[in-house]
């Protein structure tokens, strides 16, 4: 499969069901898989593909933008 084309339902189901795909059954890790946010394995929702730089990017990104709002609120509300 080339960058630009789209993985077809079959090889997401097939990655998705791969445990080496999965470590600790809590992290995505696939190299195959060019997704930015993944189903996640249990639950409602998404995750993140630690193998893929992008994602990973974005979660730093998203990260500091909780950290910083929590800092910052934190912040205000101790030093009126």
């Amino acid at each position: 499969m080339s960058l630009k084309e789209k993985p077809t339902e079959q090889q997401i189901q097939a990655w998705y069901n791969d445990p080496a795909n999965w470590k600790g059954d809590l992290f995505y890790y696939n190299p195959k898989d060019k997704r930015l946010l993944p189903l996640k394995r249990y639950g409602i929702g998404w995750t993140v593909n630690f193998a893929n730089r992008n994602s990973v990017i974005l979660f730093i990104v998203f990260l500091l933008f909780l950290l910083g709002t929590i800092g910052f609120f934190t912040y205000v509300h101790f030093n009126p």
